[in-house]
């Protein structure tokens, strides 16, 4: 139901919905921001994870069809002011639409239980790159990706909309220690693969690994995966650099991993 009146910045429920920003809020109240039309669209297609959406006047006009989903599905549609939307939005420059959405994580087992191609990350620490992984995982086909140990909260605005709306596609665990993660997988019948680049397997003829059920290893941006963590994967994978560059971008050496597990399994 729309509201006629739009709610102004000092109105309760915008306050309550600004507050979400805060992690702490965020694990309180089991709630989080989903920013723009592309992340309100990918929540309103997974059935009741959409508490409320706010929308500015402009933005129900140029989004008719989601309002029109979100009345379907009985989901508040409220108009907001522009100024009440800028607080809502994580972007510089406001989209005017933003869903208020209950959390998305899976326990561990269940997220990993049907994995034939699965995704660790231990200690990623940037949104924009736990995003983008997530994003890529989706992309690709994934069947579920795990944020474990100090990763980022997936639910940080900023992962929210660098995964583009694929946050919603996938199943998603967090895991307090990413060596329980790393076992998780095993036990579920994948062959742990870490992504590192002293491995003693080289990416391009990896092909033989990747066509089975795989779980990959994802480390920190700044210092990888530690020696230990890396030592319970069951082969540690080097992407093989050519050129001068020291390293990759994290979520660049996820997508290239990621790609080439689906160009073997197409071979």
């Amino acid at each position: 139901m729309t509201t006629h009146a739009p709610l102004v910045a000092g109105n309760a429920r915008v306050k309550a919905a600004r507050r979400l920003s805060r992690r702490s809020v965020r694990a309180e109240r089991r709630l989080f921001l989903a920013d723009g039309p592309k992340a309100t669209g990918a929540a309103l297609a997974t059935p009741d994870r959409v508490v409320e959406v706010f929308a500015t006047e402009r933005a129900t006009a140029a989004y008719a069809e989601l309002r029109d989903r979100a009345a379907r599905q009985g989901v508040a549609w409220t108009l907001v002011e522009d100024r009440a939307m800028a607080g809502l939005s994580d972007s510089v420059t406001p989209a005017g639409v933003v869903a208020v959405c209950r959390f998305l994580e899976q326990p561990l087992p269940a997220a990993l239980a049907s994995g034939d191609l699965l995704v660790v990350c231990a200690d990623v620490r940037d949104p924009g790159n736990a995003g983008t992984v997530i994003r890529t995982a989706d992309a690709v086909g994934a069947d579920a990706v795990v944020l474990a140990g100090r990763s980022v909260d997936p639910y940080n605005p900023k992962t929210v909309r660098a995964s583009v709306g694929s946050l919603f596609q996938l199943p998603l665990a967090v895991a307090a220690e990413p060596a329980e993660a790393v076992r998780a997988a095993q036990q579920a019948g994948a062959v742990v693969l870490a992504a590192d680049g002293a491995g003693e397997v080289d990416l391009f003829d990896a092909d033989d690994l990747l066509r089975g059920p795989v779980a990959w290893l994802f480390g920190n941006e700044a210092w990888g995966l530690p020696a230990e963590l890396a030592g319970l994967a069951d082969h540690r994978v080097a992407i093989p650099i050519t050129g001068g560059a020291e390293s990759l971008n994290l979520a660049t050496a996820a997508a290239v991993c990621l790609y080439a597990t689906a160009r073997a399994r197409r071979g």
